[in-house]
């Protein structure tokens, strides 16, 4: 068991991943609860975790490993201020791909995976075949960008780029009391 001041990042590192899709579980309110307090500060240690849901620290400590078991939780983090990084800008580019066969898909999956400004890549369905989240420092930086790494990836038709004036909401998870709340 845990001592007091572990928290659950430092404790556990990074969580392995189910070796298949994690599948929807029956969560109850305690479950919920410890998720909610995790998703908004991984560094809990777990007596502080176990004050905040109500619960003693056993009991607690128990559940938690079932949830990070279960893959329900996939990781702990730091979330960087880009901002403070020097690199304050979001750009959404739109990628289409000029086939669509399955080494193709995986060559280019590959490869945009490897280029470090790239924050997240969607698969999606409508007129283009990938959504690709990116941070730069400006638009020359994203001129950089498209001309030096994204442009030189195999099987790209066309792109398009929009840049994120603000963002009003950035969450990394869902709130899990709130969703239960909406629930049928």
């Amino acid at each position: 068991m845990a001592s007091n001041g572990d928290s659950p990042n430092r404790r556990s590192g990074r969580i392995q991943a189910p070796a298949r899709a994690a599948e929807p579980h029956r969560l109850d309110d305690m479950d919920r609860k410890i998720l909610g307090a995790l998703r908004e500060d991984g560094r809990l240690t777990i007596a502080a975790l176990a004050e905040r849901v109500g619960l003693s620290q056993s009991p607690c400590w128990t559940r938690l490993r079932r949830l990070e078991e279960a893959g329900l939780i996939r990781d702990y983090v730091a979330l960087l201020d880009h901002r403070a990084l020097g690199i304050p800008d979001v750009v959404f580019v739109e990628v289409t791909l000029d086939k669509h066969d399955d080494s193709v898909l995986e060559a280019f999956g590959t490869e945009i995976l490897r280029i470090p400004e790239v924050l997240e890549v969607h698969l999606v369905t409508g007129e283009y075949d990938y959504i690709i989240k990116v941070a730069v420092s400006g638009t020359a930086h994203y001129e950089r960008f498209l001309r030096e790494k994204l442009y030189r990836l195999r099987g790209i038709r066309q792109s398009r780029s929009v840049f994120a004036l603000r963002t009003l909401k950035q969450e990394v998870s869902v709130d899990p009391v709130a969703i239960a709340r909406q629930a049928p």
